[in-house]
């Protein structure tokens, strides 16, 4: 065992362990000012224990992509908050014992772990069902597959599916749908998209038609979505029909096309593709932009928006983080 891994895995402070976790817990909540960014610098720069707890820190954030929810997210509270304190206790421990302890964790926290199938962040998977019908599932996506005798079911956990459903040989045959949060969709021969979000379901239909039934509907009340057409809806509203983005499944082929985008409604679909955080000044929030950005390359994307509208882009953690702002 080599003198180096000795030193990078020996015992380090508990209390520098505890700073290290509320830098980690602060630069996730996505808030950092200026102010805070050389405070973090300065403190990284205090000792050699310093800066080894935040090497160890940096190294599993560049491994495992993200902080559990269960402990990012009480770093939006007071600091004299108990679970805030509490979950800044339980990072301290996991970086004292990683990175084994870390991973069963997350491992644990991720949801859609559990799922059928599922999709890394930034990872596409093409997936061919028992009765020919292809799936194409989007970055950071989970389903389960339930066909029985009486029904092809999907359901939709979290993220983005492409479905082009098949015949069904089976007699009798049998519906194929597609459940979410939010309601059900049964194909009616048809080729179509569906985004599950955390209050919505987004459905694009590409090739024939499907019905959309909401999950607080009693099964009475459903409304047809023909080719070229999409629909947004939550567990009890239905939006109006609207013409279906052409551009919608480009994700398919690794591409993110803009057309007049506001910059943060671009930040927010580039992240789906990036293990970290991306965040803009927010006097740029309203920037357009417009081109085709390949979603595999976060750097080469971040290089395009900096060339071609002026901004500064600025890393931290090995890209975990990002900041654009005007230059």
């Amino acid at each position: 065992m080599s003198s180096s891994y000795l030193k990078d895995n020996a015992p380090i402070d508990p209390v520098i362990l505890e700073e290290a976790a509320e830098w980690l817990m602060r630069l996730s909540a996505g808030s950092i000012t200026d102010q805070d960014h050389i405070q973090w610098q300065h403190w990284r720069a205090k000792s050699t224990e310093h800066e080894r707890a935040w090497n160890r820190a940096e190294r599993l954030l560049g491994k495992l992509g993200n902080i559990p929810h269960s402990l990012a997210m009480p770093a939006l509270d007071r600091p004299a908050n108990p679970q805030r304190r509490a979950a800044l206790g339980r990072l301290a421990t996991i970086l004292t014992v990683a990175p084994v302890a870390w991973l069963v964790w997350q491992l644990n926290e991720t949801q859609g772990w559990t799922a059928d199938y599922r999709s890394s962040i930034g990872e596409r998977r093409s997936l061919a069902m028992e009765d020919g019908t292809q799936l194409t599932l989007n970055s950071d996506t989970a389903i389960d597959v339930q066909f029985d005798d009486f029904e092809r079911l999907i359901v939709l956990r979290h993220g983005e599916i492409l479905t082009q459903t098949a015949p069904d040989t089976h007699s009798p045959t049998r519906p194929f749908r597609i459940n979410t949060a939010q309601g059900q969709m049964e194909a009616l021969g048809t080729r179509f998209n569906v985004r599950g979000e955390s209050s919505q379901t987004r459905l694009a239909v590409l090739e024939g038609a499907v019905k959309v039934t909401t999950a607080a509907s009693n099964g009475d009340d459903s409304i047809i979505v023909n080719a070229g057409q999409s629909l947004d809806f939550s567990a009890h509203t239905v939006g109006k029909l609207k013409v279906a983005d052409s551009t919608l499944t480009t994700w398919t082929q690794g591409m993110l096309v803009a057309d007049a985008m506001r910059l943060d409604a671009f930040i927010d679909e580039l992240s789906r593709y990036h293990r970290g955080f991306i965040r803009i000044e927010p006097a740029l929030a309203g920037l357009r932009i417009s081109g085709a950005f390949p979603v595999d390359d976060t750097p080469r994307v971040l290089s395009m928006l900096a060339s071609t509208y002026s901004l500064k882009v600025t890393t931290h953690m090995n890209g975990y983080w990002v900041l654009l702002a005007a230059a």
